[in-house]
């Protein structure tokens, strides 16, 4: 079993996971992050995780997390399996970032912190250019003009750390 922060200097934590997913399928992993469920839960359960939990868990809940995810089974928390099942309803609809790829995703929420193109170039170890080409596709999906719209959405749906 693996236990996974999506947080690390250098690489893309989802990148990782779903390299260790792609590397061996019955891996079992479970993402421990600092991240609200709302930023990254469904997205890191689609990339291959077996689990999420938030940092701010309590040890027990972390505790039953390991075990059930280290023995084949499946963990969310109440809050989380309660709006995956919101989200079956007939006529739910999911919110404009869910619809982002998992670049995009992350240029998002670094649009939506403040950085620049450059900054966010950097940390990404990626070309202005590429970052500025993400942007635009992220207007472009998320019906938004301008850093400021995305920046306003990025905080009210707590995207922003």
């Amino acid at each position: 079993m693996v236990l996974l922060d999506i947080t690390m200097p250098g690489l893309m934590g989802l990148d990782a996971l779903k390299q260790l997913s792609l590397e061996n399928p019955k891996l079992p992993i479970l993402v421990l992050s600092m991240h609200p469920e709302e930023q990254y839960a469904i997205r890191v359960l689609k990339a291959g995780a077996s689990g999420y939990l938030t940092k701010a868990a309590a040890p027990e809940q972390l505790i039953g997390a390991i075990r059930k995810v280290s023995r084949g089974g499946r963990y969310v928390s109440a809050a989380l399996a309660e709006k995956l099942a919101l989200g079956l309803q007939v006529g739910a609809t999911g919110l404009p970032h869910e619809n982002l790829s998992d670049r995009e995703y992350q240029v998002l929420c670094l649009i939506s912190s403040g950085k620049t193109v450059k900054e966010i170039a950097e940390e990404l170890s990626l070309s202005e250019k590429t970052i500025s080409t993400y942007r635009t596709r992220i207007l472009e999906k998320m019906d938004m003009k301008s850093n400021a719209e995305l920046t306003h959405y990025g905080i009210k749906h707590d995207l922003v750390d």
